[in-house]
């Protein structure tokens, strides 16, 4: 054996990425140039600028709706959103207990009340199946959150709810502009919301989009926005950095896919990995986050948040997943159908996510991530021995 799979670099050994995880927001020259034609310009200091307007064109054809709001977050898109389908106090908001706390938070600021629904535990998406038992006459919005490379079937959810005066709103951040069964992601609710955060697959930084075909939901939103000046405000700079970056897209998209395929038929081999299903197999999913859960084969192994932090000492960026809203929230904030949560709760526990550049490495980085597990995995009882220190914080934000 080399020194690489007999002696982990959480023991002293070398890491199978010295160099650590790949860059993100990748280096393009096409991206360069748009920061320097801005600024030459002097374009980067303007409100509703040639670069926001046009990145306002181009979601609207690449995603096929008439309405586009940019705005400064994917989280501040999320409550744009919500003040757009008029959420207030009192109301219920339905959405999955495993999502980004975000979510919940935006929820409560507008004084309505998060119910929470357990998640598919083969996929990790909301359970189209418990939505029926939580659903009642406050309940007027569902966040449908597609996470990890998975999809929530939004034309089931939406046979779901029927005549209900309900509105869905789907959060797109973790994988703009993909097409799911013959619609952009983000438009098949009443309201979508996109992220540009400094992580997420099209980044500015931070930033974020909301997508709607309704005019009376924009129509609030553009309200809400109007503070004197832009409250929410996504800058001409900003824009100028996500236009070139839709280009690039579809591209990486395919190489995202075929990455996480090809790990993901790898690492069911390994015992007591499971990496998560994408629930709808003929969709054209993104992959911001490669999902698996992780629970110890046996009693000598690692725990989870060993395996994630003697991975990362290999070079790479693997953290825990989300918490479970229900086990980081106070009861009297939430409502939930069923109090135990089960599905929510083991991926709580259970949950890792690999950040998304390695993926565009190809049948490199995909090598580099089996040989990372394979590697920690064989060692796995001289590491728990050993008492490695733990540091599970991840490297980048949601």
């Amino acid at each position: 054996m080399t020194d690489r799979y007999s002696r982990p670099a959480v023991l002293g050994g070398t890491p199978v990425r010295p160099e650590g995880p790949p860059a993100w927001p990748i280096s393009h020259p096409d991206i360069a140039t748009a920061v320097t034609k801005c600024l030459q310009s002097g374009d980067w200091g303007k409100y509703n600028g040639p670069a926001t307007l046009r990145l306002q064109e181009q979601l609207s054809d690449l995603c096929q709706v008439p309405h586009v709001i940019l705005c400064s977050s994917g989280t501040s898109a999320v409550e744009l959103a919500l003040r757009g389908l008029l959420i207030g106090p009192g109301d219920e908001v339905l959405l999955s207990a495993y999502d980004f706390k975000g979510n919940f938070l935006n929820i409560v600021h507008l004084g309505a009340i998060p119910v929470l629904i357990d998640v598919h535990p083969q996929t990790g998406q909301l359970d189209l199946d418990r939505v029926e038992e939580a659903l009642s006459p406050k309940t007027r919005a569902i966040i449908a959150s597609h996470l990890h490379g998975g999809v929530v079937d939004i034309t089931a959810l939406r046979h779901l709810i029927g005549d209900r005066q309900i509105a869905i709103l789907e959060d797109a951040c973790q994988l703009p502009g993909a097409p799911l069964s013959g619609t952009c992601a983000g438009t098949a609710g009443d309201v979508g919301v996109l992220s540009f955060g400094g992580s997420k697959l099209l980044s500015s930084g931070r930033g974020g989009a909301v997508l709607t075909a309704r005019a009376d939901v924009a129509a609030r939103i553009a309200l809400q926005q109007q503070r004197g000046n832009l409250a929410y405000p996504l800058s001409e700079l900003q824009a100028a950095v996500v236009l070139p970056q839709l280009e690039l897209l579809p591209d990486q998209r395919t190489q995202r896919q075929k990455s996480a395929a090809s790990l993901s038929e790898s690492l069911m081999t390994i015992p007591g990995l499971r990496p998560w299903e994408v629930p709808i197999p003929e969709v054209e999913t993104d992959f911001y986050k490669f999902a698996f859960s992780y629970s110890s084969p046996d009693d000598a192994g690692l725990s989870r948040d060993q395996l994630a932090s003697a991975l990362r000492a290999e070079g790479l960026a693997v953290y825990p997943g989300f918490r479970g809203l229900h086990l980081i929230h106070a009861r009297r904030r939430f409502r939930a159908v069923d109090g135990k949560l089960t599905a929510a709760t083991t991926l709580d526990r259970e949950c890792l996510v690999l950040h998304h550049p390695i993926l565009l490495e190809g049948a490199t980085g995909v090598a580099q991530v089996l040989e990372a597990v394979h590697k920690v995995t064989a060692a796995a009882v001289a590491i728990r021995e050993s008492g490695v220190r733990i540091d599970c914080q991840p490297a980048w934000g949601e």
